[in-house]
């Protein structure tokens, strides 16, 4: 005998509205949208960028070195012209977008199904692996580590145009990559220590419902 599908609970009119009141997050995932439009743009124009300076634009090449903030090329009266530093501080500027684009994917979609509503995508081709176990604790975690991956490049760009930047800048970057660091470690932590209380209560109720 086939089991009847299970109905959802009747609320009480004030607990349905506290519930219904999740979609108000709604239009923050589609601001989100908004901005990941807008990176792919800067994306864009910064690749378009470093082609024609490639191909010796000399405005594409000014360009380039008024957004790196690269000074070492031209401060002593030399052309400005493009050279490896550039276009390193320029590729790693275009990674930075595309981790804080994967970043956004992150918040939009697994935000979107902890904190909202199913997307019911688990017979989908192309369903990301992470979403299938994400929660508000795992989410956590994995925007921690997204943090410090867009800070590691943050930093390897400074320390690369270093000379472009004082002393106490380079330390207060270095402190507070360290920062986000001993934060994704505590992050970690703490979400290592409350699984097993998880996984004890889960128990105990699967045995109470025996």
């Amino acid at each position: 005998m086939a089991t009847p599908p299970a109905h959802s609970p009747k609320l009480s009119p004030l607990a349905n509205l506290i519930f219904m009141s999740r979609w108000l997050q709604l239009p923050l995932y589609m601001g989100l949208i908004v901005a990941q439009g807008v990176y792919v743009f800067t994306f864009w124009v910064e690749l378009v960028h470093l082609v024609e300076a490639a191909f010796g634009n000399q405005a594409a090449v000014e360009i380039l070195i008024k957004g790196t903030g690269y000074r070492a090329s031209f401060a002593n009266g030399e052309a400005k012209q493009l050279n490896e530093t550039i276009i390193m501080l320029v590729v790693l500027g275009l990674i930075d977008v595309v981790m804080i684009s994967n970043l956004l994917i992150m918040v939009i979609v697994g935000g979107y199904e902890t904190f909202v509503s199913r997307m019911h995508l688990e017979s989908h081709p192309d369903q990301p692996e992470w979403l299938s176990h994400v929660n508000a604790s795992v989410l956590k975690v994995k925007l921690a580590t997204a943090i410090i991956g867009i800070s590691s490049i943050h930093l390897l760009k400074t320390f690369i145009n270093a000379a472009s930047y004082e002393e106490k800048v380079l330390l207060w970057q270095t402190a507070i990559h360290v920062a986000f660091l001993v934060s994704a470690m505590a992050i970690a932590v703490c979400d290592r220590l409350m699984a097993p209380s998880e996984h004890a209560a889960k128990k105990r109720d699967g045995n109470a419902n025996h």
